[in-house]
């Protein structure tokens, strides 16, 4: 028997086990792989994820390991011109940059922060949710082709965006695919210290920076763009994009990803909660994934301490609906922001184009929506574009009328 069994040893289960973890329970964390493994994915912390990630020390590992310190979000066109420059120099200290650290890092830094009553068994597969009287209790799992049930308070599904256990709890949800891919590669260079976002006539080329003096880019593509021989893919990236003719290139193929935006309907039934992938999926483009695991980790926490009075699964039974009414709604505004931000880039048609060049514009020169939206890709919290900000950003109404300045006090005019 164990208070809690998190099933998944990604971002949003390793943050889940360091937060219930923090809170004195007794958490079992399983993993069918052997090991961690080097993904491409989720490599970049929004600001938001600071406090929780030094309250559990993640922070200062990731400091230790070497993760890069990146100021600005920018979107430029194919020769590097800026389009629209989101500076977080603006926003409130301690949520002044992004971090960034390959997913590799970032679990080692997480696993290296579980707390005491935290136990991980990688190789160990989740088989089947037990439960009754409409209530999951726990497990079967499967370790050395041995299997054995274990008995919890809680079960945490954070198997990833094909969780099998959001579809044993029947848990559904809105999910839609992008109609295009995403070429993934790193490679060796010197990227600005900025998460770079370049529109070509094909798309997005994404870039950012690793530790080591490496670089993350992510291209743009049809269904067959990646057939034939990849160095010429690689020459044809760099002339379609002038500021990225110094990528090396080379003879591997770059690895091949769908891209799709998912919502569960829900994010819990008695006995379980959703985490992270499992219950939520974003394009790339805004970097918000990671944030987002984060966040479900210390709402789930934070409810749970809320109700616990002694009885652990009573202050479960009214945890989980807490957690679900305060994370459901910043997941909405999530998916919203994610998906706006992306469409402005990987809009291809002319028509597209052209309404996205001028919306970048139109926002880069208005210094109150630039902010607005620095301060929502932070995740500092909630605050969508008005539908005049929408008309403003598209030219259909004019920009905000600057305030004229107060009087000192004392002053007289004239």
């Amino acid at each position: 028997m164990t208070d809690v069994l998190v099933c998944g040893a990604g971002v949003a289960g390793l943050s889940a086990a360091c937060a219930l973890g923090s809170l004195g329970l007794k958490v079992l964390v399983v993993d069918k792989q052997p090991g961690i493994r080097p993904v491409a994915k989720g490599e970049v912390f929004q600001p938001s994820a600071f406090p929780a990630l030094q309250a559990w020390g993640a922070l200062s590992r990731l400091g230790d390991q070497g993760a890069l310190r990146l100021s600005r979000l920018v979107i430029r066109d194919g020769p590097g011109e800026p389009l629209l420059a989101i500076d977080y120099g603006g926003l409130p200290e301690g949520s002044r940059h992004l971090l960034a650290q390959d997913y590799a890092g970032i679990l080692r830094a997480l696993t290296g922060s579980l707390p005491a009553t935290v136990e991980l068994r990688r190789s160990t597969v989740v088989t089947e949710l037990t439960g009754s009287g409409g209530r999951i209790d726990g497990a079967w799992l499967k370790e050395d082709g041995r299997p054995y049930r274990v008995r919890a308070g809680l079960v945490v599904a954070a198997d990833g965006v094909s969780s099998a256990l959001r579809k044993h709890a029947r848990i559904t949800g809105y999910r839609r695919a992008y109609r295009h891919r995403l070429a993934t590669f790193e490679a060796d260079g010197a990227a600005a210290e900025a998460f770079t976002a370049y529109r070509s006539p094909r798309g997005l080329r994404l870039v950012y920076p690793l530790p080591g003096g490496r670089v993350r880019v992510y291209v743009q593509t049809g269904p067959d763009e990646l057939r034939g021989d990849p160095r010429r893919w690689y020459r044809d990236l760099a002339a379609e994009v002038p500021a990225l003719d110094w990528l090396p290139p080379a003879a591997r193929r770059p690895q091949s990803l769908p891209v799709a935006r998912f919502l569960a309907d829900r994010l819990v039934v008695p006995g379980l909660a959703l985490a992270g992938d499992a219950a939520h999926v974003v394009h790339p483009m805004a970097a918000q994934g990671l944030g987002c695991a984060v966040a479900d980790a210390e709402s789930l926490a934070a409810r749970i301490a809320e109700h616990w009075d002694g009885d652990f699964a009573a202050a479960v039974d009214r945890a989980l609906p807490a957690y679900q009414a305060d994370r459901l709604p910043a997941l909405v505004h999530n998916q919203r922001m994610s998906h706006r931000a992306a469409r402005l880039i990987t809009n291809t048609s002319p028509l597209g184009r052209r309404l996205g060049t001028h919306a970048l514009h139109r926002t880069a020169a208005n210094p109150r929506l630039v902010h607005l939206m620095a301060y929502n890709m932070a995740g500092l919290g909630i605050r969508p574009f008005s539908p005049a900000d929408r008309l403003r950003q598209f030219g259909l109404l004019p920009h905000d009328r600057p305030r004229p300045a107060k009087a000192a006090a004392g002053a007289h005019p004239g």
